[in-house]
């Protein structure tokens, strides 16, 4: 469907129109006009849910480049309609949310310009058919989160936060891209529906195992995936709207949905499990640990969506497992693990956006997030107490939150995972189970700590920086509504199993689709499993430590604990820098004839060297036509005028030299019959020549520089070398016609173009938009000089006024 496609551009076209609105309205933030973008596409969206839900799909393609295979295709699915209504749902409820956070004196205009490009950007990515144009998208996320991140861009930590991320998400795109172009190779398209159906015949191939791991680094990058994940919590120096945008909904999420989506690709792989699984929990253990040690609340949660990422990341690695040997009954056990997974994808944007914007409001009315000078603020926050609670114990597992369900199925599909053919030995199974109990038994610890450290305990107003107060009612209504979805969705969850859960079921099991048992029906109560029991033993362990916390958090100041990536990031970029400067400081001599060498010295080891090595040199001349006494004196003038040139003793000599040059080759295209050329020729030729004598008139006098014999004897080394390179190269390819010349294809320029000047239908029709670039090129050009030189007069201005 088209409007499907539209509603992409919707963002896109709303932040073209922002600046505009945002410069005409006076006493309304503009954050109201804003509003309208994401709850319409919201509607729009949740109006396909029935249709979806009853196994419907909607594809629309603009053809593009057909030769390519690249064409601008949307495809809307169970599993993107999920996340299209996460990014626009929350994106509503963010907006309203920075309404009444950010003040009217920020830039408000910008920012939301930034959010839209944002949201836009993500729809593209989950609503993408097209593997080109889904990492177009996925790139233009990570260049809208690094403005979105640097919006406070006085603050030096914003800078170095958006930096990070924006080198370590972007580095992951471009190897995600070569993933790409590796399964185009293999299956001949860049369509995913394509792909998915064709995959089978070429998993066998050298290719398909380096594709899916250039794939995983796309989505291990921008999900924060361990050791990637030291971008996310440098992050949150962004505003907390968008803090709660980024973790919650959107850019974390974009690597999930790429597992998910490519699940039905590579998920039949042990590789594949192992890799998903492995880098998964190992995240939510690293996660999970460093959360506790936090003393800022926003870095708290931002090391809890690192945990609760890999959570999710490690239930797609089990999933994929029951694609190994197709459907069956027993293999279906193993796709509740990827129920789960989309399960708890739901529930933590629901509890994370709520715990993010708490976060918010505690920093907007006391002016700290610190946890060490927090406490007791339940006594005059009640409503943010409240929305506090339900995210907190909703992360923990805690009944009667939605949290506790989709944690229950994750340690369920654990326990089912112990005995899966792929493990070697029941003891790795078994080791994964044990590593995600005690990182939930850490989830549990971090969760306490946000509610009775900062709710509980005694308030000390002289340790906050703004009078304490509950926030104002526009500024809750946001975490409300997404705590209300934490509690209902605990007692009505199967009204989202059944109408989102199914299809986007369906659509990473295509070959399952129907198979019974494939949608579990979510209840809270399974009896005393060993699921429950689990949890009541996260519980007791995680109680026991929370009470005990300043008794064994030294463990912490333990040396091998405090080396972090971070530290190796920060020395790695060091590193570069330096490396850089003394690279560059070895060839920036600030000398042009230095900077000559090194060109046509790499000119001649690259093309001189790949000549010999491939004997390209052989010539043939038997079919040159012969050479005239008029063509030969010619040519004979302009090698005179070259070596004239050399020994010219002032630079009207030299350019008067180079001019013979010039119309000497005019007076060649003369001879060959190509009069426009030749006109052109002259025209150029005249022009430079003018525009030579008027630069060098305002040049100091020239000075012949006196060079040391062994420099001039380098300089005709040098010059000599590429000259017969040059000449060689010439011969080589005239004599050797490997393919049909392409002037043939031109010489029909008056029935392909109706020009009748080969050469100007060349320029105005067959390379039509890279002159209007080269002109284009050339109008920024001028109007950089005008620019400078009105600075320039300007200046001279003022100083003759100060004068």
């Amino acid at each position: 469907m088209l409007t499907i496609t539209l509603s992409i551009f919707i963002p896109f076209l709303a932040a073209i129109f922002i600046p505009f609105i945002y410069k005409r309205i006076q006493n309304r933030h503009i954050g109201w006009f804003v509003i309208i973008v994401p709850i319409a596409l919201f509607i729009f969206l949740a109006s396909f849910i029935p249709s979806i839900a009853n196994g419907s799909t909607y594809m629309h393609t603009i053809r593009w480049i057909d030769s390519a295979g690249i064409h601008f295709a949307t495809y809307l699915d169970g599993l993107s309609l999920i996340f299209a209504l996460l990014i626009t749902g929350v994106g509503s409820l963010v907006i309203l949310y920075s309404i009444y956070y950010l003040s009217e004196r920020e830039s408000l205009g910008r920012f939301y310009v930034y959010l839209l490009l944002f949201m836009g950007a993500m729809l593209g990515v989950v609503l993408s058919d097209n593997l080109m144009m889904l990492y177009v998208f996925w790139e233009l996320t990570s260049i809208s989160s690094f403005l979105l991140i640097a919006f406070w861009y006085h603050r030096k930590k914003s800078r170095y936060g958006a930096q990070k991320s924006m080198l370590i998400t972007v580095s992951g795109g471009i190897a995600m891209l070569a993933g790409f172009i590796m399964l185009q190779s293999l299956t001949g398209s860049f369509s995913v529906r394509e792909i998915v159906a064709t995959i089978g015949q070429y998993t066998d191939e050298p290719l398909f195992l380096w594709a899916m791991l250039l794939v995983l680094l796309g989505a291990f990058t921008k999900s924060a995936q361990f050791p990637f994940h030291i971008w996310l919590p440098d992050a949150m120096e962004a505003p907390t709207p968008v803090s709660a945008y980024l973790h919650s909904a959107t850019m974390v999420k974009a690597g999930i949905y790429l597992v998910a989506r490519f699940t039905p690709i590579f998920g039949g792989e042990a590789v594949w499990f192992y890799t998903v699984s492995g880098v998964g929990l190992f995240t939510l253990l690293v996660g999970s640990f460093n959360a506790v040690k936090q003393t800022d609340l926003k870095a708290l949660l931002a090391y809890s969506t690192v945990s609760q990422l890999g959570l999710v990341m490690s239930l797609f690695g089990l999933g994929s497992v029951a694609l190994q040997h197709g459907y069956s009954p027993d293999s279906v056990i193993y796709t509740q693990a990827t129920f789960a997974a989309l399960f708890h994808l739901i529930n933590h944007s629901t509890f994370k956006g709520a715990l993010f914007m708490v976060v918010g409001i505690v920093d907007h009315e006391l002016g700290t997030r610190d946890i060490r000078r927090l406490g007791g603020l339940m006594a005059f926050m009640p409503i943010t107490f409240t929305i506090a609670l339900i995210g907190s114990f909703s992360m923990a597992g805690l009944p009667p939150f939605n949290g506790f369900l989709s944690k229950e199925m994750f340690f369920e599909a654990l326990v089912n995972a112990r005995n899966l053919e792929v493990f070697s030995t029941g003891t790795v199974g078994t080791l994964f189970l044990v590593v995600a109990w005690i990182a939930s038994v850490f989830t549990f610890v971090y969760s306490m700590i946000i509610v009775f450290q900062t709710f509980f305990g005694e308030f000390h107003p002289e340790r906050v920086e703004k009078p304490s107060s509950e926030a104002s009612f526009g500024m809750l209504v946001a975490p409300s509504v997404l705590a209300i979805f934490v509690v209902g969705i605990f007692f009505f969850p199967n009204v989202v199993g059944n109408y989102l859960l199914r299809p986007a079921m369906t659509a990473i099991y295509p070959s399952f689709a129907g198979a019974e048992g494939l949608v579990p029906h979510i209840k809270a109560w399974h009896g005393f499993n060993p699921a429950l029991w689990m949890t009541i033993g996260v519980i007791i362990l995680g109680t026991i430590l929370y009470k005990l916390i300043k008794y064994w958090r030294g463990v912490y100041t333990i040396a091998p604990l405090r080396w972090n990536l971070d530290t190796a990031f920060n020395a790695g970029l060091t590193w570069l820098e330096g490396g850089s400067h003394f690279i560059t400081r070895m060839y920036m001599k600030g000398y042009l004839k230095d900077y000559l060498v090194y060109i046509f010295t790499f000119f001649i080891v690259a093309v001189g060297g790949s000549i010999l090595w491939t004997g390209s040199y052989s010539f043939d001349f038997t079919d040159n036509s012969p050479i005239a006494i008029n063509e030969f004196l010619i040519v004979l003038a302009m090698a005179g005028a070259a070596l004239a040139m050399i020994f010219a003793k002032s630079r009207m000599t030299a350019i008067i030299l180079n001019g013979v040059l010039g119309y000497s080759i005019a007076l060649l295209f003369v001879v060959f019959r190509a009069p426009d050329l030749a006109l052109t020729q002259t025209v150029v030729e005249t022009v430079t020549t003018a525009l030579f004598l008027l630069c060098f008139y305002f040049l100091p006098e020239w000075k012949k520089e006196r060079s040391a014999r062994k420099t001039k004897i380098m300089n005709g080394i040098i010059a000599l070398s590429a000259g017969t390179i040059v000449t060689v190269l010439a011969l080589a390819v005239q004599g050797n016609k490997m393919f049909e010349s392409i002037s043939v294809y031109f010489e029909d320029a008056y029935l392909l173009a109706g020009g009748k000047n080969i050469v100007n239908t060349i320029l105005g029709d067959f390379r039509a938009f890279d002159t209007m670039l080269e002109v284009v090129v050339l109008f920024i050009a001028g109007i950089g000089v005008f620019t400078l030189i009105k600075l320039k007069t300007g200046k001279e201005d003022k100083d003759i006024e100060d004068q």
